[in-house]
């Protein structure tokens, strides 16, 4: 399995409708492959959208890329000049997260975290994190934790669902009261940037 995550950038005040749009055009586009979650940021870069798109491989990605080009209720319902800008990454789950997608009503906010390390750090983080995560998920569940194949590389993001921005402050001062968060290991040396988003589920969203 592997995530495509699409990053759009929209012209200011563009959201709504996008997502509008987005919504009509969700029954066709889903006729090709499912949706695994869709946002909008809150905090962070602003008028973004966030959508991810399981693909069992790349070949499976490209299949269904190809028949969307050919579908004409596709071509019909485009927003494309709301976009100012399109990031596309393909991503590799790591051994302990969940399947992203189906009906996954986690949380009202979600919690994107990218960290970018120098080349190598990877494995180490993930070998770290797989033993901290039983504990770590005892206050709040993992929606994502996953690493850059292809795009911009030794990225690793991942996502938390919570209830509130209250319940996220609370959560994280918890874990690190516990000791248990964040993971520990020499990858945190390796690390070069972080960022954060807070994104928001739209209505039609699996994961919302």
């Amino acid at each position: 399995m592997i995530y495509e995550l699409r990053t759009y950038t929209l012209k200011p005040g563009a959201v709504p409708e996008f997502e509008e749009r987005f919504a009509k055009r969700q029954p066709f586009r889903e006729k090709h492959s499912k949706l695994g979650a869709f946002w909008h940021t809150e905090f962070g870069p602003l008028n973004q959208v966030v959508h991810i798109w399981p693909y069992e491989n790349l070949q499976h990605r490209q299949d269904v890329r190809d028949a969307m080009a050919q579908d004409p209720d596709l071509q019909q319902l485009r927003g494309t000049d709301l976009i100012v800008q399109q990031e596309s990454e393909i991503y590799n789950p790591a051994p302990f997260m969940r399947p992203l997608g189906g009906d996954q009503a986690l949380g009202n906010v979600y919690e994107m975290r990218s960290y970018t390390f120098l080349p190598g750090a990877i494995p180490g983080l993930i070998e770290s994190w797989a033993k901290a995560i039983p504990q770590r998920e005892e206050f709040s569940p993992l929606a994502a934790g996953m690493s850059t194949e292809l795009g911009g590389l030794n990225k690793w993001v991942h996502i938390w669902p919570y209830e509130s921005m209250a319940e996220r402050d609370r959560i994280r001062a918890a874990t690190r009261e516990a000791g248990v968060w964040p993971p520990g290991g020499s990858y945190r040396e390796s690390m070069v940037k972080q960022e954060n988003k807070i994104l928001v589920p739209a209505a039609f969203s699996p994961m919302h």
